[in-house]
């Protein structure tokens, strides 16, 4: 069984529970009963939703900004990994260091010109980039150390390799959307929703209520906005940038 219809039958059956429990109320009223005595819900409930409705908003916002400022962490811990790479082998020799070096000038600028453009477009890495540190990697863990100190740089060495592929991976799997349809539809129809009580409080056409109502929907519109375009931390305007690897390898990027 699907989740959407999981959520249908859900939905349906609370409608079903509470439109049952009214009408069986309803029948149960004496003739000489006043509903001008009862007092109204209307605002009650327009309050509540929306109330409701704001927590939804609150927590969508918090999710996709923690994803987008996950994702431009793990550029960070990639782009510092590289760097330390780039420095410890100083204690290579002069073919050995400038190889692994010529690897990761290669790979960065790769990152930066290529691979960010591709994964706004198709939410994933691509193929080209592994290549390019699976090179790296070969360079850093092929060689044999000929003395103790260059022994001693070696496994820190291989360590931050893998520190770089960890963060790689985890930038490929942040490069997609992040929320789930099912979330997209409950706040649009929760958008929807509170909106439309608006009318049932019986708006007028006056210039401030309208103005109200107006900035209101104004306010849905930009929070939602704001999810779609923090939804996709690598696709949209405000998105992570490839900023650490400009900052740690300025020679590459001009």
């Amino acid at each position: 069984m699907s989740e959407w219809l999981v959520l249908t039958l859900a939905m349906a059956a609370a409608c079903a529970v509470v439109l049952a429990i009214v009408v069986f109320n309803h029948r149960r009223i004496p003739e000489d009963d006043d509903p001008s005595e009862t007092p109204d819900v209307i605002e009650y409930m327009t309050m509540m939703i929306g109330v409701v409705y704001a927590i939804v908003l609150g927590l969508a916002i918090a999710g996709v900004w923690e994803a987008r400022s996950a994702a431009q962490e793990t550029v960070r811990q990639e782009a510092q990994a590289l760097h330390e790479i780039s420095e410890r082998v100083e204690v290579y020799p002069l073919p050995v260091r400038q190889k692994i070096r010529a690897d990761i000038d290669a790979y960065v600028a790769y990152v930066v010109d290529d691979e960010f453009p591709y994964m706004a477009d198709h939410g994933e890495l691509n193929d080209k980039g592994t290549e390019l540190l699976e090179k790296v990697r070969r360079g850093v863990t092929d060689y044999q150390p000929a003395n103790d100190f260059e022994g001693q740089a070696y496994q820190p060495l291989v360590d931050q390799v893998a520190v770089v592929d960890d963060a790689r991976g985890a930038r490929g799997q942040n490069a997609g959307e992040t929320m789930p349809g099912v979330v997209w539809f409950g706040l649009i129809i929760g958008a929807l929703v509170t909106v439309g009580l608006i009318f049932t409080l019986q708006i007028r056409r006056t210039g401030r209520e309208l103005l109200l109502a107006g900035l209101f929907s104004a306010l849905i519109a930009f929070l939602l906005f704001l999810i779609w375009d923090f939804d996709a931390p690598f696709g949209r305007g405000i998105a992570a940038t490839a900023g650490p690897f400009t900052d740690l390898f300025p020679q590459l990027t001009g």
